[in-house]
């Protein structure tokens, strides 16, 4: 085979490269500007060097075993000059020298073949110069045989092996689709080799072989074809930075050919000393007027001529065509253009032929059809009929009509088309306007995002500002986001200037790039909510520094599973920012990570004042570590959440010791469910005690207490420097005699307690009665009791409401859940409830109050000026009896 004139024939450019085109391959390999293109699954693997390469696929792919390689890929991701470099190396001795016969094809030329050909006749008119006399060792030795099949996809004939009859003669005459069917399928010239590129379509299904995803440029190759493209590194690096800062999060430019023309525009505007384009809209508004102005038209014709891509645009769209045919063409009225489309379309076939005319990507085609929306001189049919009308095909044309409405953005073409129509543009405007502020209004984030997206192309700050306004609920969770509604929102917020809260609840994987395009957002946000989030290190870094420079004050981190390493990053934010309050629940942190946030604690900086440590595997070494922040004057930590921190005892007396050091500004301390036993309870209750302890809450919720540390708690409410107003005692099995010493303490006039809780806690009837006394005393402050799980039916909580009817009972919320509550209880109930002016929730739940209950409860909640709420879910009322309780708004069941 010759190889000399396989080279000649593929380095020999037919046609010259066009903006919207691409570079042509030929170019590609001769000015040394091919980059190997990515595959998935060199990115699944992350491979590295030659290996992450297209190329390196191919060769590994084809085996003894493996015969057949399927390329597939969007149009424009480079499978055409990748195939051809793979002929132009094999043709120069560099690759695949076990095939001594290389035959590549375009299907798109082969479509021009009609009538029926054998293969014999086929492989002798191929460019190769096979002679008549090698043919037989040719299709003697398949094995020895590469064929290389590119534009699979455009086929016109179906490749399905059942709708034709195979051949498996060499010189047995077929169609061509039945050739290359019978080809692929193994019937003729059975062990020959393949490599087929195709878009995904239909055709792949019938296909056998490896597949090979081609993903085309990600930030690597496009960096190394900026450097190759531009004649100096300075100007390739500044054109890459911005195209990679404004284009670079679109599914388009992983595209060779868009890197192309992105890379053409911008080395047209620098050479120019003009500024670059900020947005997708204003790109093709560049390459709009580029285009316009090589065709030396006048401004009528111009507009014609736009007019007429419009119609052919819409008319793919919604027919679902990709090509048209000449007589299509003309009515659209391109009878004066077809000489010079070429610019903007793909043109298939010759002159003399049947031609066909298609556009190069769908993002040009919606954009000549926006541009064609404004160009009517007709009255507007309406906005909103038009974009429905295109809704299910068009992605990007509502983007395109939005920027083009801004005056500033439709100016350059104006200059070429004359003054577009303002009728059209005020329709739009009006719509998008209307649309917005209803779509911002509801609860739907996509449509949000729609909508910041379309904010985003007309760059006008001010129509931000009127079209966001208070009434918008941009509040509502936008996780997940894509780089693309990064951009967008972050480009929102910024004209906004400040929100109040940055809601990324449940966002899967908060990427570096990410969090680096929502950075300045993050530092106009007073709130910013991450839970249920993962976030990489990276991302990290940049909360920790946006947080360092902008005005959070609250941070929600739960359940994200940030890990110890993670933290310390975000411990340099902390360190210097002017958050309040900090929520870590659930973060996978340990004892590891104590120095990190000590050192922030303490830097003298920091303004954190809410920490929240729930369910972190600290243990005692940890709390003891934390204990010297709690101890620096520079700590001004209020609010310290320890609910499930793997603590016991040991490190009671270092939180003792920060209580009572006079240095310490806690206020509440929450350490339910640790193993805080007696030991660690008398530890704290000799802070309790401590003049300088200026401890208000403290939460030992399932702490594994029990009687015998109640006389140390009643030391300590009984001491005059307790300032103690809330007590979680709750899940403890303190029991009945525990529980009146604690009553002792409460009769007190110096005691402080205002809130107590003591649910299942093994109280009994002298309890609840002794705790109605202590309510009736006149020196209690009890404002919230809670006392229910505890199985002492009517007669015992009847004290309680003997208590809450009392005028010197102080209880405005009561919890009596649970109890054993009959109907018995109703007139004590309604008695303690119409005597009461204090009390304003009841908590009622899982008792056995019946229907016969709730004519009466509706009607004396009704009557009462003060009762809020009252919960009586899971008792035994009936679905009519549900229908009554739903009168009354202050009862939920």
């Amino acid at each position: 085979m010759d190889k000399v004139a396989v080279l000649t024939h593929i380095l020999k450019p037919e046609v010259i490269s066009t903006l919207l085109g691409g570079e042509l391959p030929v170019s590609v390999i001769k000015n040394n500007r091919y980059i190997s293109l990515l595959t998935s699954d060199a990115l699944a693997t992350d491979r590295n060097a030659e290996d992450n390469s297209l190329d390196y696929a191919i060769q590994a792919a084809l085996t003894d075993e493996t015969r057949s390689v399927i390329l597939t890929g969007p149009e424009g991701s480079g499978k055409t000059t990748a195939l051809e470099k793979l002929v132009v190396g094999w043709a120069k001795g560099e690759h695949f020298q076990n095939f001594p016969y290389v035959f590549h094809f375009k299907l798109r030329e082969l479509n021009s073949l009609t009538g029926k050909l054998s293969l014999e006749t086929l492989l002798l008119h191929h460019h190769g110069n096979v002679p008549r006399e090698s043919l037989h060792l040719i299709l003697k030795n398949p094995a020895e045989v590469l064929f290389v099949f590119d534009d699979l996809d455009q086929c016109k004939q179906s490749l399905d092996p059942s709708a034709h009859t195979l051949c498996s003669d060499p010189s047995q005459a077929a169609s061509m689709s039945c050739l290359v069917a019978s080809l692929l399928r193994g019937s003729l010239l059975k062990g020959a080799a393949f490599v087929v590129a195709s878009r995904s379509t239909g055709s792949l299904k019938f296909l056998s072989g490896t597949m090979v995803e081609v993903l085309g440029f990600l930030k690597p190759q496009r960096e190394a074809y900026f450097n190759k493209f531009f004649p100096d590194l300075i100007a390739a690096g500044k054109a890459r930075i911005h195209m990679e800062k404004t284009l670079g999060f679109y599914d388009i430019c992983t595209s060779p050919r868009f890197c192309w023309t992105v890379c053409s525009v911008y080395k047209s505007l620098m050479d120019a000393g003009a500024k670059l384009p900020e947005t997708l809209s204003q790109l093709y508004v560049n390459i709009l007027v580029h285009l316009i102005q090589s065709l030396s038209l006048n401004e009528a014709s111009s507009r014609e001529f736009i007019s007429a891509l419009g119609k052919m645009a819409s008319h793919c769209l919604l027919d679902q065509h990709s090509s048209c045919t000449e007589e299509e063409m003309n009515s659209f009225g391109f009878q004066q253009f077809l000489t010079s489309v070429g610019a903007f379309l793909q043109v298939h076939g010759d002159p003399s032929e049947r031609r066909v005319f298609s556009f190069h990507s769908s993002l040009m085609q919606e954009f000549l059809l926006a541009v064609s929306v404004f160009c009517d001189n007709s009255t507007p049919a309406g906005a909103e009929k038009m974009l429905e009308k295109h809704k299910s095909h068009a992605k990007f044309l509502d983007l395109f009509l939005s920027a083009l409405s801004e005056p500033l953005q439709r100016r350059p073409l104006e200059s070429l088309l004359g003054e577009l129509n303002s009728d059209q543009i005020m329709d739009f405007k009006k719509w998008f306007k209307s649309n917005s502020e209803q779509t911002l209004k509801g609860f739907h984030k996509e449509k949000h995002q729609h909508c910041f997206h379309l904010l985003h192309q007309t760059q006008n700050e001010s129509l931000v500002k009127e079209i966001i306004t208070p009434s918008a609920r941009i509040g509502i969770s936008y996780g997940d986001l894509s780089l693309q509604d990064c951009v967008a929102l972050n480009y929102v917020i910024t004209c906004l200037g400040e929100l109040e809260q940055l809601n990324l609840y449940h966002t899967g994987n908060l990427t570096e790039e990410q969090a680096e395009r929502l950075a300045p957002t993050m530092t106009l946000s007073r709130k910013i909510c991450l839970s249920q989030s993962s976030l990489s290190a990276g991302a990290v870094s940049h909360l920790a520094s946006a947080l360092s420079r902008g005005i959070t004050k609250e941070l929600d981190l739960s359940h994200s599973h940030l890990g110890d390493e993670k933290f310390k990053i975000l411990c340099a934010g902390i360190r210097d920012c002017k958050l309040h309050t900090i929520q870590l629940t659930v973060c996978n942190l340990t004892e590891a990570m104590c120095e990190d946030l000590v050192s922030a604690l303490t830097s003298g900086s920091s303004q954190l004042c809410v920490l929240d440590l729930t369910f972190n595997d600290i243990g005692d070494q940890g709390l003891t570590k934390l204990c010297k922040a709690l101890q620096s004057p520079l700590c001004k930590l209020q609010d310290l959440q320890l609910h499930g921190c793997k603590l016991t005892a040991a490190s009671m007396d270092s939180l003792s010791a920060a209580l009572s050091s006079g240095q310490s500004e806690l206020r509440e301390v929450n350490l339910n469910h640790n193993t805080i036993g007696e030991r660690g309870v008398e530890a704290l209750c000799k802070s309790l005690q401590h003049p300088l302890c200026k401890l208000r809450s403290l939460k030992f919720f399932d702490s594994d207490l029990t009687g015998s540390c109640c006389p140390h708690l009643m030391a300590a409410l009984m001491s005059e420097h307790c300032s103690l107003s809330e007590l979680d005692l709750s899940v403890n099995d303190l029991g009945q005699e525990g529980a009146l010493q604690l009553c002792q303490a409460l009769r007190q006039p110096g005691c402080r307690l205002e809130k107590l809780c003591l649910q299942r806690c093994e109280l009994t009837e002298p309890v609840f009665k002794e705790l109605s006394s202590v309510l009736t005393s006149g020196t209690s402050r009890l404002k919230s009791l809670a006392v229910g799980i505890h199985a002492v039916g009517d007669q015992g909580v009847k004290h309680l409401w003997d208590a809450v009817a009392h005028p010197s009972c102080l209880l405005e919320e009561l919890d009596v859940e649970m109890t054993g509550l009959t109907d018995a209880c109703l007139e004590d109930l309604c008695a303690a409830i119409r005597a009461s002016k204090t009390l304003k929730t009841l908590e009622m739940r899982n008792n056995s109050l019946t229907d016969a209950s709730v004519p009466a409860i509706v009607e004396v909640l009704q009557d009462s000026d003060n009762m809020q709420e009252m919960n009586l879910k899971y008792n035994d009322f009936s679905e009519e009896a549900l229908s009554i309780l739903d009168e009354c708004d202050k009862i939920r069941y």
